[in-house]
């Protein structure tokens, strides 16, 4: 079955959402935060490619920032098993809605276009699929094989959900042998159970742990967004919990509100302070942090990685 040809206007279905301040920041965005559209061959080029293939991508669904300076220099983050998930975050621009039927020729088509587009590294990401007894786990491990198939060589990364911890399900995943196995725990201890009121703050640290413990040499990954309600002394301790299960690579990015519908900025966090938070992870003996107001999980992810295995080496 097809996936759905994507409609940038169609309407999306948003849950009330629970404020965690009473009306968040005023004002426009500060200069650090502001970022030019530039419409150039290669973005339209790949956008062409993701609609022919009825592809999705997490640049477009989530309204990354960034998805223009990544698609120029042809970097892109897929979006599998459809574009309708069966949680809701408080931050996250994703649909949430009945899934559609699992379209068993996505890793086919995604290793297609990744080999069309020329990519040395990719990102697969994905909706949560709590309909399926699985979780989804095959298809993942499915569409890793696909490309490293198609495109010998290519760095492949993984963000999955939790599959609710099943560690069967992780295990297929990692048994695919992903470059990087990503989870996000996305915001800190206190505010999860508002933010991601599906998921659960230690279910997501058990998760990097089980993959860790899975594949002995496994690198893992997470991120945190900052803005939703969090104080910096909480992100330190974010940042302690997720070094304690071994988490080689972190990213730590400012929040952005998608909607009306979804949770207001609170802070605007300055780059002095990611610059804090990131010196502050590295100290705690996570290898990497990527910190900075535009920072995202999959936001020159490939080089991400290498500076990882560079400063692994290194020590």
């Amino acid at each position: 079955m097809a996936v759905r040809e994507h409609n940038p206007h169609r309407r999306r279905l948003h849950l009330p959402i629970v404020a965690t301040n009473s009306g968040g920041v005023s004002g426009r965005r500060p200069e650090w935060l502001k970022v030019k559209a530039s419409f150039g061959p290669n973005y339209a080029e790949l956008k062409k490619i993701m609609r022919e293939g009825s592809l999705h991508t997490v640049c477009e669904e989530a309204g990354c920032p960034n998805i223009f300076e990544c698609w120029e220099e042809r970097e892109a983050t897929f979006l599998i098993l459809g574009d309708r998930c069966t949680r809701r975050c408080g931050f996250c621009d994703v649909m949430t809605a009945k899934p559609l039927e699992v379209d068993e020729d996505e890793p086919q088509r995604i290793a297609e276009a990744v080999g069309s587009m020329g990519l040395r590294y990719v990102v697969l990401t994905g909706v949560a699929r709590d309909d399926l007894p699985d979780g989804g786990a095959r298809m993942w491990a499915a569409c890793v094989r696909a490309v490293r198939e198609a495109v010998p060589g290519c760095g492949v990364e993984v963000l999955p959900a939790d599959f609710k911890g099943g560690e069967p399900d992780i295990a297929t995943v990692i048994g695919a042998e992903p470059d990087v196995f990503a989870h996000n725990l996305e915001t800190v201890r206190r505010l999860h159970p508002r933010i991601r009121p599906a998921f659960g703050y230690e279910r997501s640290l058990e998760v990097l742990r089980i993959a860790k413990r899975l594949r002995p040499g496994q690198v893992t990954k997470s991120n945190l967004i900052l803005g939703m309600g969090e104080r910096p002394q909480e992100v330190e301790s974010a940042l302690r919990d997720i070094a304690e299960t071994g988490c080689d690579i972190v990213t730590i990015g400012q929040y952005l509100q998608p909607t009306q519908f979804h949770l207001p900025v609170d802070r605007w966090v300055t780059p002095e302070e990611f610059a804090e938070h990131k010196r502050a992870g590295e100290s705690l003996g996570i290898t990497h942090v990527e910190a900075g107001p535009l920072v995202r999980s999959s936001y020159h992810a490939g080089k991400q990685l290498q500076r990882a295995l560079s400063a692994a080496g290194a020590s």
